[in-house]
């Protein structure tokens, strides 16, 4: 085969994109190099935000205003915060100026949790850049979420309509939490603002956790008529990994927003709870991680279950939990191994395409709350989707350049140059 039929190939697979982000299906990898091999970039992060940047160019091509090109962008802010290079905000500027007019507004409803998340972004933007209409789009997230609908005992909803009134999703909780308690801080409502957060975390917590066994369910109906309700308990019954990722890391973007040494014995017992679940959920995953691998299964709690693979964003966002909770002293630091080992795993999901570039690879796509396990199971994987480039960016970043990372933590495929 030519160069130029080989470039031409490539370019192929290049130009097709899956919806949310994807590059190429995971059955393109064969013809993928590993990751790290000879003159492959010495930054992942940096070189996953450049190639995407290459490969979408413009706010119109990366997508609506939307929670999983958020997350992406939140992963492009954090390599932006650590190299200060400029076209790494610039970028994601582009895309929140494409959304928000000059007067903060919108250019969409914000009839869902999945909308609410983005107001992270113009938040970031507002404290790096002082433009005031990121802090109107911030107001006007706040202000829709005052009076947003709710359960009965105050837990909000998942969507407004869609058939998804009365509905909890755990994905929910990394959709408006960590907004809530960032938002708190920038208007200087800190403290009520935490209360908020650590009330919903703890209803979601409540109806989602499963009493009989490890983690969580997916979703909760409070009025018990969606299809996947028990009967009894209102929950649906599979234990879809991503979705106990998302709780995951609001539970610790929570508490990071809440004062170390509390003010008072309310403060104290809103932090207490808090860490009682991270300590609970790092226990459970840590049972629950592949022990070859370190990764964690789509459907978590039943490894042995035939279909059932190991899932790249999911697992970059326990990974992520878990080296956070260690840096913060909420869990032991014996649990840093753990985290080393899931860091390990994720990356070898990390392939070194053949247009230069770091790919990751096996991340399921975007996914609705289902009784079928098959249903699950039978989801697309993709290269490159947001939910995973984004939860691999924040992983990364959170463990090798926040903090100082221990050399036998590092891969074993010649990424050493990646450490500060």
């Amino acid at each position: 085969m030519t160069k130029a039929v080989t470039a031409a190939l490539w370019c192929a697979i290049i130009l097709w994109a899956c919806p949310s982000g994807g590059v190429f299906a995971a059955t393109d990898r064969a013809e993928a190099a590993p990751a790290g091999a000879k003159n492959a970039p010495a930054d992942i992060s940096r070189d996953i935000v450049d190639a995407t940047m290459a490969r979408l160019p413009f706010a119109t091509d990366h997508g609506k205003w939307e929670y999983s090109q958020a997350l992406f962008l939140l992963g492009d802010i954090s390599v932006y915060d650590r190299t200060h290079e400029p076209q790494y905000l610039d970028y994601a500027k582009a895309w929140a100026d494409f959304h928000i007019d000059s007067q903060g507004v919108v250019d969409r409803p914000i009839d869902a949790l999945d909308f609410v998340m983005p107001g992270n972004v113009a938040i970031s933007l507002y404290r790096e850049t002082g433009d005031k209409k990121y802090k109107l789009a911030a107001d006007r997230v706040a202000e829709i979420l005052k009076d947003y609908p709710k359960t009965g005992d105050g837990g909000l909803w998942h969507a407004k309509g869609s058939g998804r009134e009365h509905q909890l999703w755990l994905d929910g909780t990394f959709m408006a939490e960590p907004f809530i308690v960032r938002y708190g801080a920038l208007t200087g409502h800190q403290d009520a603002a935490i209360t908020a957060a650590v009330q919903q975390l703890s209803i979601y917590g409540l109806h989602l956790h499963d009493e009989n066994g490890p983690l969580y369910f997916h979703a909760y109906d409070s009025s018990g008529q969606a299809s996947w309700a028990d009967p009894v308990h209102h929950h649906s019954p599979v234990k879809w990994s991503r979705a106990i990722g998302w709780y995951c890391m609001s539970l610790v973007d929570v508490l990071e927003a809440m004062p170390a040494s509390p003010a008072n014995e309310k403060q104290n017992a809103e932090r207490q709870e808090l860490i009682k679940l991270v300590q609970d959920a790092a226990r459970d995953l840590v049972a629950l991680q592949d022990p070859t691998t370190g990764l964690w299964f789509q459907i978590i709690d039943q490894p042995k279950l035939k279909g059932n693979f190991l899932e790249t964003s999911g697992s970059s966002m326990f990974t992520y939990f878990l080296d956070s909770a260690v840096n913060h002293g909420y869990i032991d630091s014996r649990y840093r191994s753990a985290a080393q080992h899931g860091y390990q795993g994720v990356l070898s999901k990390v392939i070194l395409g053949p247009d230069g570039h770091y790919h990751v690879t096996d991340i399921c796509e975007g996914t609705n709350v289902d009784d079928q396990v098959s249903y699950y199971l039978t989801r697309e994987r993709h290269a490159d989707d947001f939910h995973g480039l984004g939860a691999f960016l924040l992983m990364n970043e959170e463990l090798l350049y926040h903090r100082s990372i221990m050399d036998d933590a590092l891969p074993a495929h010649d990424m050493q140059s990646q450490r500060p």
